[in-house]
């Protein structure tokens, strides 16, 4: 059984994209959470990979890191459609799963991933703006084209849903306004029982940030650090 070792659920946007697409896709898999940002973390990650970051999957000799190639891994060892059959769409999320993995800064860096706090609405800056509105583009092309029959972005859940998992809980976190197909979207990611059971966890782990917003260029350091 390969185990994903993943850093504090609150906070880890780059853990729980892996996680959720195992989960969702019925792949069992064991799990070490390391917490960051204490003393021993960088010792306790460099135990699984010499890259120093998580996510990272284990799976017998073999170990993926980077969450990408994690989901990637996940298809080709265990038969997991992560992605759509369709060759168009496969294209397309693949396109704008790498989009997420490299864009959208703006969004990330004023509204970090925190699932144990809610925030009222308030005007963000344009470059936040365009993230958003390019993330509703992305929905409403995806769902459009290839997204009958099912409540994501292909239609059934694949790594693109994934990828995009963590931004959704940023629009969900601060309270930011949506049209109507977006918010179908983000509903339909935070009501997965996967998602409600990553959430879940969360709540309960004692490694707490106390300001009234973290600080997501903190929070990629300690991951890059570890």
């Amino acid at each position: 059984m390969p185990t994903l070792v993943i850093a504090n659920k609150c906070y880890s946007s780059w853990s729980l994209r892996p996680w959720l697409l195992m989960k969702q896709l019925g792949v069992t898999f064991d799990e070490i959470t390391i917490p960051l940002d204490l003393p021993d973390t960088k010792a306790q990650v460099l135990k699984h990979s010499p890259a120093g970051k998580v996510p990272i999957l284990i799976d017998g000799d073999v170990t993926v890191w980077e969450s990408i190639a994690i989901m990637e891994y996940v298809g080709d060892a265990f038969g997991a459609p992560v992605w759509p059959d369709d060759r168009k769409a496969r294209a397309m999320a693949r396109s704008i799963a790498a989009e997420m993995h490299a864009g959208f800064s703006a969004l990330r860096s004023a509204c970090p991933m925190n699932l144990g706090k809610k925030f009222a609405r308030k005007d963000r800056s344009e470059a936040v703006a365009r993230d958003v509105a390019r993330f509703s583009e992305i929905v409403r092309q995806s769902r459009e084209r290839f997204g009958a029959g099912g409540l994501f972005l292909f239609g059934a859940f694949s790594a693109a849903d994934a990828m995009y998992a963590p931004l959704v809980t940023r629009l969900d976190t601060y309270s930011i306004a949506l049209d109507a197909t977006t918010q179908a979207y983000v509903d339909a990611i935070l009501s997965l029982p996967a998602f409600q059971e990553w959430r879940a966890a969360a709540m309960t782990e004692e490694w707490v940030v106390t300001a009234d917003e973290i600080d997501e260029e903190a929070i990629e350091n300690y991951r890059r650090a570890a």
